[in-house]
């Protein structure tokens, strides 16, 4: 293993397999009905069928991709240089913008997943800047903080390049969030509500080439807690989603100019587990350094995270008791910097058990 460090190192049956299996039956779903600038999803007869992709795409797969999206090309390229232009300084320029316990935004290039460091390092933006969450990760703390981007000296234009991508990013997103309510016959609007003062933020990603690739994973495998995840890829590729059908993992092909749409748990708690978050992680390459660029749209920090009332009954009672969001992101960013030796939270621990469940509904 050479000077490869053991903390990257993947138990035996989490590393990246020999062999590739190709991710074929991914959805592949053609926004351009309603990318054009007057479009709306009142009055199309073609609506429809784009509803039921996307519900299809949810419920099968919780993976899907989209073209023809409405993101100008320029906008997705100009970042794209921003980001090989920061994560090619020198280490030492790099973390004069480095993440800490106070200042939770900015480089970093020691996360772990799963009790495993990730080979990576990654830039973290918040696109409401500043952004209001709790002060502190204990129930009974009613203080608000906020939290502030920070940004380096080069490239000059880094702000503004993410400022104007978020900007673009943030209306896909609103369009999809819609066609997804449609599809669990919800109003089309109903989602709007809980973002008017988001969470949101941007990650730029780089994976350097590794020496170890089948022992190593540039994320491990993990769910994402938000709402939902936007992701602009580059042809190298390297993303792997497990298949809900035999837990299989599927390498996701990059698509030129396409986005990789993923939902989130917080959509899984919404819906009630009617459409489910699904596992992905991220391989790495020996020879191809690889950039990746998420956008995670996530909600207001006071919302409270439950099944929508229009989606539960006497026969398909809740399956999970509230939880609020802005306590939820500040005790996952907690776990950044200290060494738990609890698992970090995720939405199971507000699952209700199904014996429950099933007395409810009797």
């Amino acid at each position: 293993m050479g000077e490869v460090d053991p903390a990257f190192i993947q138990a035996q049956e989490h590393r990246p397999k020999p062999e590739i299996t190709r991710a074929d039956g991914i959805p592949l779903i053609d926004l351009s009905i309603i990318s054009s600038p007057n479009s709306n999803l009142d009055n199309d007869q073609a609506l429809g069928g784009l509803v039921e992709e996307i519900g299809n795409a949810c419920r099968n797969w919780g993976f899907f991709q989209v073209i023809n999206h409405g993101v100008p090309l320029a906008k997705r390229h100009n970042i794209e240089k921003a980001s090989r232009e920061f994560f090619g300084q020198p280490l030492e320029e790099k973390r004069k913008v480095r993440r800490n316990e106070e200042r939770v935004l900015g480089y970093y290039d020691t996360e772990h997943t799963k009790n495993v460091r990730d080979w990576k390092e990654v830039f973290d933006l918040n696109v409401q800047d500043p952004t209001v969450v709790p002060a502190s990760y204990k129930p009974d703390d009613e203080e608000l903080t906020k939290w502030f981007d920070q940004w380096p000296e080069y490239p000059k234009d880094l702000r503004e390049v993410c400022e104007e991508y978020a900007k673009e990013v943030e209306k896909l997103a609103c369009k999809l969030m819609e066609l997804i309510a449609l599809s669990l016959g919800l109003p089309k609007d109903k989602f709007h509500g809980f973002f008017k003062e988001q969470t949101s933020c941007i990650r730029l990603n780089h994976y350097p080439p590794c020496p170890v690739p089948d022992l190593a994973l540039g994320v491990g495998r993990h769910k994402d807690a938000m709402a939902l995840t936007i992701l602009a890829q580059d042809d190298v590729g390297g993303l792997e989603v497990k298949r809900k059908t035999d837990g299989e993992w599927l390498w996701v092909k990059p698509i030129p100019n396409a986005y990789i749409i993923n939902v989130g748990d917080i959509i899984q708690v919404w819906s009630n587990d009617i459409y489910e978050s699904v596992e992905h992680r991220a391989m790495v390459n020996s020879e191809k350094e690889r950039f990746s660029i998420p956008y995670f749209l996530s909600p207001a920090h006071h919302t409270n995270v439950q099944p929508l009332e229009e989606l539960i009954n006497q026969q398909n009672p809740a399956k999970y008791k509230p939880y609020n969001w802005g306590k939820f992101l500040v005790t996952r960013k907690r776990s950044n910097f200290q060494k738990l030796d609890v698992d970090n939270i995720q939405i199971y621990h507000f699952k209700i058990p199904e014996s429950e469940v099933a007395e409810k509904s009797d």
